[in-house]
């Protein structure tokens, strides 16, 4: 067991560390700023997430092996429970003031609303899949079928430390939400176009198509119906993805899903020339 507490501390002590070293950062003038707001964006906040979630149970159990993934997580929550702490001790006049958390544990209850919250970090595994399919899969697919290219950190980034009066446990999780949300987010318009220009074609479930229209416009933008034929796909294909719907097009965004703003800014910009 001692070398599975050891890890632990260690752990704890690394991530409370790494807590405050970030609020320190803002603090070293010109040059501290502009580190801080790098690591606030993807990039940087990719290190900053990797840091905090992943890195330390794969590197400790890669050394150490069970103890070692055992031993970092256990030491990642209580640094995470440490760093709340402090925040709030640091921060009392906010802590006793109006907050998310007291109004929840009012509303549904203390236990479940830290149980549910807890419950919910168990998909930062899936978040950090999809991360990686955003930064090493859906690139690849620029040079080879020209789908749009984006600047992620206009997507990944988090800055909800920056409101007023949100503190420990309730910034935590919020810097949780914001950073998930937009991965998620990234995710689902990266996806946009993978649909759109490989499977234009509506579901044959009205019921399903009504629930994704949200995140897939497409669905009643462009795509053929059910009933329709592979004739109908082809000519909504090249109507969409001919050369000259795409003339006008910056390169790294040829082909992008019906109704991506790249399209209506050509639009309007041929209008207004005409």
């Amino acid at each position: 067991m001692i070398p599975l507490l050891l890890i632990a501390a260690s752990t704890l002590v690394s991530i409370a560390g790494f807590a405050g070293l970030l609020h320190l950062i803002p603090r070293l003038g010109a040059a501290g700023t502009r580190l801080g707001a790098w690591l606030c964006r993807a990039p940087g906040l990719d290190l900053v997430v990797s840091l905090f979630t992943w890195i330390p149970p794969t590197v400790l159990g890669i050394v150490f092996g069970w103890r070692g993934v055992v031993g970092s997580i256990i030491g990642q929550v209580l640094g995470m429970l440490v760093w709340m702490f402090a925040h709030e001790l640091a921060n009392r006049t906010h802590v006793n003031g109006p907050r998310i958390v007291s109004f929840l544990n009012r509303t549904v209850g203390r236990l479940n609303n830290h149980v549910a919250l807890w419950v919910t970090a168990l998909a930062v595994p899936v978040f950090i899949i999809l991360r990686v399919a955003e930064l090493c899969v859906y690139p690849i697919l620029t040079p080879l079928v020209g789908l749009p290219r984006y600047r992620h950190a206009d997507w990944v980034n988090v800055s909800r430390q920056k409101f007023n009066g949100l503190v420990g446990h309730d910034l935590i999780w919020c810097l949780y939400c914001d950073w998930m949300t937009g991965v998620y987010s990234l995710g689902a318009e990266m996806l946009r176009n993978v649909e759109s220009f490989w499977c234009p074609i509506r579901f044959a479930s009205g019921k399903k198509c009504d629930n994704c229209k949200l995140d897939f416009p497409d669905i009643y933008g462009g795509w053929v119906a059910p009933d329709g034929t592979m004739g109908d796909v082809v000519a909504t294909l090249e109507e969409m993805y001919g050369a000259p719907a795409t003339a006008g097009l910056p390169r790294d965004q040829r082909h992008p899903w019906f109704g991506h703003p790249v399209r209506m800014t050509v639009e309007r910009k041929a209008t207004n020339a005409t």
